[in-house]
């Protein structure tokens, strides 16, 4: 019976390594598609931050004129 068991189990092998190579590649674009938003979540981050010091020194500068 064990022989024949085996058989059986061979069978769904045969069609493991498409949905394996379909997985993989569905991890592997995640895997993309994380990294690329990363990227672009840091950047915007970079150009906030950058924008914020600009108003924050514009406002210093309006306050140490208004304040002279």
């Amino acid at each position: 019976m064990e022989p024949s068991g085996g058989g059986r189990k061979e069978k769904p092998k045969a069609r493991e390594p498409a949905a394996r190579l379909e997985k993989a590649k569905q991890k592997s674009a995640q895997q993309e598609l994380k990294q690329r938003q990363r990227a672009e979540i840091y950047a915007l981050n970079r150009v906030m931050t950058e924008l914020e010091q600009q108003q924050f020194d514009s406002f210093c500068k309006q306050m140490q004129g208004s304040g002279e």
